[in-house]
């Protein structure tokens, strides 16, 4: 190794860390990191718990739409974001008014699991039509919105292996929940189903993060517009003074 290749690869060391790192941030952001974790399970959980305990289906549905609230309300007060907060509050509470409606207390599981199995679907199809989901869903936080179609074919191809991933875990989640909903009884569902909730989702991030950092990097058209908004005002600023000084000199004549 002679000196002028160790800076090189050290360059190319940092620019990977540095990859790596951004990919890692994008994904605690848009999947909501530990908190949004938290936010997903926890009334599910304490929907189970309570229903497991007493077998009534008003207080644990009670239950689990009030923490769901709760957890809103605390985003709000300390100004974070509440667009996983919400979802989880909007999944909720579809799920109490399928329980509600039917008298069933494993309906309120049913809502959350046809939106898992609509979701795996959802990767899977966009994926085969060429535009993957997880790349839609990404794009805009990497700031590269659609760049990655067309321009950066190497992220297109990692999106795609993302969106597979997804959408066979997914749907394989669904290969277990489905059957257990007709056979088993609201207690032993609602325990799988909550015991299902972070594996199979980490999993499915960490797939994402081993795609995304050996794929290209993403192009950030924020900055390209930037660009050439200060390149043609700089162009307008040099035609101006240009048009000025020939005015000056033209007096002088």
């Amino acid at each position: 190794m002679t000196s002028l290749d160790k800076p090189t690869q050290d360059t190319e060391a940092t620019a990977q860390r540095d990859a790596r790192a951004v990919t890692e941030a994008a994904l605690f952001e848009a999947f909501g990191g530990v908190r949004g974790m938290v936010e997903t399970v926890l009334p599910g959980l304490l929907f189970v718990t309570i229903y497991t305990i007493n077998k009534d289906l008003h207080l644990s549905a009670i239950a689990a739409l009030g923490v769901s609230l709760l957890l809103v309300v605390v985003r709000l007060v300390m100004r974070d974001t509440v667009k996983h907060a919400f979802s989880g509050v909007f999944g909720v509470a579809f799920g109490v008014v399928f329980a509600m409606m039917t008298g069933n207390a494993k309906d309120f599981y049913l809502p959350g699991m046809l939106y898992t199995l609509g979701l795996g679907l959802a990767y899977i199809i966009t994926t085969l039509c060429g535009v993957p989901l997880i790349g839609l869903i990404l794009g805009p936080v990497f700031k590269e919105n659609l760049s990655w179609r067309t321009r950066n074919p190497g992220r297109k191809k990692a999106y795609a292996k993302a969106s597979w991933a997804w959408g066979l875990i997914l749907l394989a989640k669904c290969a277990i929940l489905f059957p257990l909903y007709w056979w088993a009884d609201t207690a032993q569902l609602g325990w799988v189903l909550v015991a299902l909730k972070i594996p199979p989702f980490l999993l499915a991030v960490y797939l994402t993060w081993v795609f995304l950092a050996k794929a290209p990097a993403p192009i950030d058209v924020f900055a390209e517009m930037e660009a050439e908004e200060k390149a043609a005002e700089a162009k307008k600023a040099a035609a101006e003074a240009g048009s000025g000084a020939a005015s000056g000199h033209r007096r002088e004549a």
